[in-house]
This record gives C-alpha cells, structure tokens and sequence, in this order.
C-alpha cells in the first residue's frame, strides 16, 4: 500500500465519524426544541423517513 492510499483510508474514515457527531448533536438539538416547534418542522418524522431511505 502506498502512502496516498492509506492516507484516503484515515481521512474517509475521519470524515464518517465527523458525520455522525454531527448527526448526533443535531438529534440533541433538535430533541431539546419545545414540542410545538419540533411538531411544526416535522422532527422527528421528516428526519426518520430520511434516514431510513438513505441506509
């Protein structure tokens, strides 16, 4: 393996975990909206419909 290679493998892997932090602290976020609000943006139905179609 090459160094460039190994290097793609760390950064897509640092890249997925950024992903899911960030996925986790809007789910926080979003969870500690009233629940007024969370009803009238749709969370968390819109977001569970999303989630599902993207696995």
């Amino acid at each position: 393996m090459n160094g460039f290679t190994i290097l793609s493998s760390v950064q897509h892997y640092v890249g997925k975990i950024r992903t899911m932090r960030n996925e986790i602290r809007t789910q926080r976020f979003m969870n500690s909206l009233p629940a007024d609000i969370r009803k009238d943006i749709g969370w968390p139905d819109m977001y569970d419909g999303r989630h599902i179609r993207g696995n």
